[in-house]
């Protein structure tokens, strides 16, 4: 078997372990435990948590003490034992505490399946940049593949979701071991912490530009965790109406949320072009527009004829919302700032992102459903015009604050980047 079938399967069994419950968690948490939006909120939030300080201390650990691949292993293993103990929790506190130990050992194994990507690549001599996505987009079809498992397996309200993950964790743990060894020695010992922690990054704070493209990271990281907490769960609903209950979309939701993850592929390869066309910072602008017609379009999309076509629409416009920012503002980063604390700047970008704006997104989101949930019944539809006024005034904000006017000089190698 060549490295790079080793590596699509390591990378199809990391995020089919996220696949099996991040979308679809929330639902088991409302409809089956009963949790308050508050308390899925804060299940959710644990992400957020352990993405602010984790993936950088246990990428520390791989560089200096522990070969990746093994660490790899032991964060899948013990992944494992966290999702399975998750699986008999019925107590909200206590779901908090299993899912956030699970997430501070889930989250850096992102990064490190990446390390380990990269160096068994380089090992056989093949370009990373050419030979990597081919093996990245593998994570994307299986994230895809666990919801219509988990989906057409009927297990959304059901904790059999968390039993599969655990049992892919410990799949991938066995499996991390086969793979080749990684060094550790690729840093360097005098670096001093704040180095290590990416922290150094921090300095771009002083440039008005940068602050402000790192300030709408986080508010839009925010809108990702509101869409992954909240969409399984709405669709979940139309349920206890009469007319809908036997319809598709609410027997298998997490197979029409899968249309979100198909569009994201579509919209990854359109990138090169929509930077070359209108530049940056309107790429990063249509993401925001993007996010605000998902919402508008879950406001007023149901299981009808027609509410079917503007929820499928709100599938696409998906893809363009989480790939436009996501992606354009890597490359934004990538092109900004000086080569000596690149890889801090994409440490500190993920961070807004994944940790601080997923912390923020999910408490308060879950705060506001609470907020709009009279006798256990949620209004959807003024929920997420909420949403969509809050991405809306972003959208707004960031065209008259974000000052960028080289848009077509920062994007000149994009097709090699992307």
């Amino acid at each position: 078997m060549t490295i790079k079938s080793r590596l699509k399967i390591m990378m199809s069994l990391q995020f089919f372990i996220w696949g099996c419950w991040l979308v679809t968690l929330g639902s088991y948490m409302f409809n089956t435990l009963h949790f308050s939006g508050t308390q899925v909120g804060g299940v959710y939030s644990t992400i957020g948590l352990a993405s602010l300080l984790m993936p950088s201390l246990v990428g520390i650990i791989a560089d200096r003490w522990i070969k990746a691949n093994r660490l790899y292993g032991i964060c899948h293993f013990l992944g494992a034992i966290f999702l399975f103990s998750a699986a008999g929790i019925s107590e909200p506190n206590l779901m908090f505490w299993a899912m956030l130990f699970n997430a501070m050992v889930y989250m850096p194994t992102i990064s490190l399946s990446y390390t380990i990507s990269y160096f068994c690549l380089e090992k056989v001599g093949l370009d990373t940049t050419k030979d990597f996505p081919s093996v990245r987009v593998f994570g994307t079809i299986s994230f895809i593949l666990a919801m219509w498992v988990i989906s057409l397996g009927g297990f959304e309200l059901s904790n059999i979701q968390l039993y599969m993950a655990a049992g892919a964790s410990v799949l991938l743990a066995l499996y991390s071991f086969t793979l080749p060894d990684c060094p550790t020695s690729n840093v360097k010992k005098d670096k001093s912490l704040v180095s290590l922690l990416g922290l150094d990054a921090f300095v771009l704070f002083k440039q008005k530009r940068m602050a402000v493209f790192f300030i709408f990271a986080m508010l839009l990281g925010a809108a990702l965790q509101i869409n992954l907490a909240f969409a399984d769960p709405f669709l979940h609903d139309f349920a206890s109406i009469a007319n809908y209950k036997d319809s598709l979309v609410v027997k298998y939701p997490a197979i029409l949320l899968s249309m979100g993850q198909i569009a994201e592929v579509f919209f990854i390869l359109a990138i090169p072009f929509f930077l070359r066309k209108f530049g940056i910072k309107t790429v990063m602008l249509l993401s925001m527009v993007a996010w605000t017609l998902r919402f508008i379009l879950f406001a007023y999309g149901n299981p009808s004829n027609v509410g079917v076509i503007l929820l499928l629409l709100s599938m696409i416009v998906y893809g363009a919302a989480f790939d436009f920012f996501n992606i354009s503002g890597s490359i934004f980063v990538e092109k900004e700032v000086d080569r000596r604390i690149r890889g801090s700047a994409q440490g500190l970008f993920m961070t807004m992102v994944n940790g601080i704006g997923t912390y923020v997104g999910a408490v308060l989101s879950g705060k506001l459903v609470d907020y709009f949930t009279i006798n256990g019944v949620k209004d959807w539809q003024n929920i997420w015009l909420v949403f969509a006024v809050y991405t809306f005034v972003l959208a707004i904000v960031f065209a008259v604050s974000f000052k960028y006017k080289n848009d077509r000089d920062a994007i000149k190698n994009v097709n090699n980047v992307a």
